[in-house]
């Protein structure tokens, strides 16, 4: 038996003498001893050593430490203790690395140094920015969630204590760096952090599969990881488990939108998101930094837009649509149903739009409108008197100015109006979606608005993308569009509301196809402001318009 553990040791020295845990004075690193030869007696000690196991050499630090704190973690984190303790009494550069308990005399360090208190292996007593640790893992996350493995589960070499807690000990092994980082199993693809947490369908995601790489330009994206390509890079791509740029979920870094900007920027992903950003009119992610979470309650959360409130990247697939009513982007992120109900994941892509637009908008109408209404979800309710067919097929079954493939049972996304300029379904080859546009409110195509405005392809292009310009202006379903339009210079948006008009503020008489004026343009006549449906291609208006009084005036 002798034998077996003399060769044992033997076998950890050479394992541990070129690396940087070997502070004899052989040792290949900074800090290492001037006449020191013994490898291990800076952690154990045969005779004199602490009564605890591992034979330990050194004294714990008094130190108080500042410990992980995240709105998603669940679970009770304690001061370091178990093993973490024992790595700490050099990591948190607080005890010399030459003061040992088997001998009086603190160990004379090259150079004076004395204390790791620089470089990648310094973690000092601020815990916060590091992978949580001293928690048990059953009664955290990793006992209720599925999102994590049960701790029976957890893939080896990856490793709780015996405590059932995750300790440096579960990720690290202190005697073998042959992976680099004294890590247990490998980093690549995630495997390290995949032996506990799991994802749900990041198997499936972009994210996972995705052998995009670095064109070398701008920034870095991958400072600190190891491989050349998304997949490989995996988690890294986004997180980092020590000295994290942002400490809430170990970002790499600070500002959130960073971690996604420097790859979707077009030096990774193929499509340039940022550059839609930084258009006139876009969901602007610069101006937050730290205001999402993502146990926020979309009713009563500040309004805000940042890039993990549109998409989960964790579950985001290639592809239009990863679920029949959910394109590939949006998958796995939650929203608001068209009850005002919070989904954690949502089935129709308009109920992601409505966490900030509905029940929780606080911003302006971008036409001031005789009847006002910001939430949004409440102007596509399916009982309306008119809407947009985006909840359901539209009311109007004689719609003769819509344009194939438009009929009047289909229904249409946000995105058929609100998207960059560059999107493909606006004839580009950008990214997809309301990132950015050149046309306000983030419209994939020009949409004048206002009074007196000339009448041309340009100005009312987002209105004639689906309904023919010819036929409008050929007065096929209201017998006056080309005199209201093109001879007074009357914009669409003057009469009508696009999103619609909800059922609990206008009716069926008066706000039937879209009818809900702009009041900057139109005033009441005679104490009336009002639209009155007569039946198919019928109605008569009172209302002052241009200087025109429209008393019950026919059409």
């Amino acid at each position: 038996m002798g034998w077996l553990l003399a060769g044992s040791a033997m076998a950890l020295q050479k394992q541990i003498s070129l690396t940087r845990h070997n502070l004899s004075a052989t040792g290949p690193g900074t800090f290492k001893a001037t006449g020191e030869g013994r490898l291990c007696v800076f952690c154990h000690a045969p005779h004199q050593a602490r009564k605890q196991v591992p034979l330990w050499n050194r004294e714990d630090s008094t130190q108080s430490y500042l410990t992980y704190t995240s709105s998603t973690f669940q679970g009770s984190i304690s001061q370091p203790n178990g093993s973490t303790k024992l790595c700490l009494s050099c990591h948190d550069g607080t005890i010399a690395l030459g003061k040992i308990v088997s001998q009086a005399a603190e160990i004379t360090m090259d150079s004076g140094k004395r204390f790791l208190n620089t470089g990648a292996g310094f973690i000092g007593s601020n815990l916060q920015d590091d992978h949580p640790v001293s928690f048990n893992y059953t009664s955290s996350k990793g006992g209720t969630s599925s999102e994590f493995r049960p701790a029976n589960s957890i893939l080896a070499p990856v490793r709780l204590d015996g405590n059932g807690d995750v300790q440096c000990t579960s990720c690290h092994d202190a005697h073998d760096n042959s992976l680099g980082q004294f890590l247990r199993t490998t980093d690549k693809a995630g495997a390290l952090c995949i032996s506990c947490h799991n994802p749900t369908d990041w198997n499936n995601s972009r994210h996972q599969a995705s052998t995009a790489t670095w064109n070398s330009q701008g920034i870095n994206p991958w400072p600190d990881a190891n491989y050349n390509t998304v997949a490989d890079n995996a988690c890294q791509n986004c997180h980092k488990p020590h000295a994290a740029g942002h400490p809430q979920r170990l970002l790499v870094r600070a500002k959130e939108e960073e971690n996604c900007s420097n790859c979707h920027n077009g030096n990774v992903a193929n499509k340039n998101i940022m550059a839609d950003i930084l258009k006139l009119s876009s969901h602007d992610v610069t101006n937050y930094n730290g205001v999402h979470d993502p146990v926020e309650n979309p009713l009563t959360m500040n309004r805000h837009a940042e890039c993990q409130d549109c998409h989960n990247p964790h579950t985001v697939k290639s592809g239009t649509a990863a679920a029949p009513n959910v394109p590939g982007t949006l998958f796995g992120i939650s929203g608001l149903d068209t009850n005002g109900s919070a989904v954690s994941r949502i089935n129709f892509g308009y109920e992601l739009c409505y966490k900030c637009h509905a029940d929780n908008n606080s911003g302006n109408n971008y036409v001031s409108r005789v009847i006002s209404q910001t939430n949004v979800r409440l102007e596509y309710d399916p009982t309306n008197p008119s809407f947009h067919p985006v909840e359901a097929q539209g009311k109007n079954s004689d719609v003769p100015s819509l344009i194939s493939p438009w009929t009047t049972a289909s229904r249409m996304a946000c995105t058929d109006c609100h998207a960059s300029n560059n999107a493909p379904n606006f004839g580009g080859g950008g990214p997809r979606g309301p990132h950015g546009s050149s046309n306000k409110p983030i419209l994939g195509l020009n949409y004048t608005t206002g009074s007196y405005v000339t009448e041309s392809s340009t100005n009312y292009a987002l209105c004639y993308k689906c309904h023919s310009r010819s036929s409008i202006l050929g007065d096929n379903s209201f017998k006056e569009h080309d005199k209201h339009i093109r001879k007074e210079d009357t914009p669409c948006s003057v009469c009508h509301d696009p999103h619609g008009v909800s059922a609990t503020q206008g009716n069926s008489t008066n706000n039937s196809h879209l009818i809900n004026f702009d009041k900057t343009v139109v005033s009441p006549w005679m104490g009336k402001l009002e639209f009155v449906d007569e039946g198919r291609f019928k109605g008569n208006c009172t209302l002052l318009c241009h200087g025109e009084k429209h008393n019950r005036e026919n059409y």
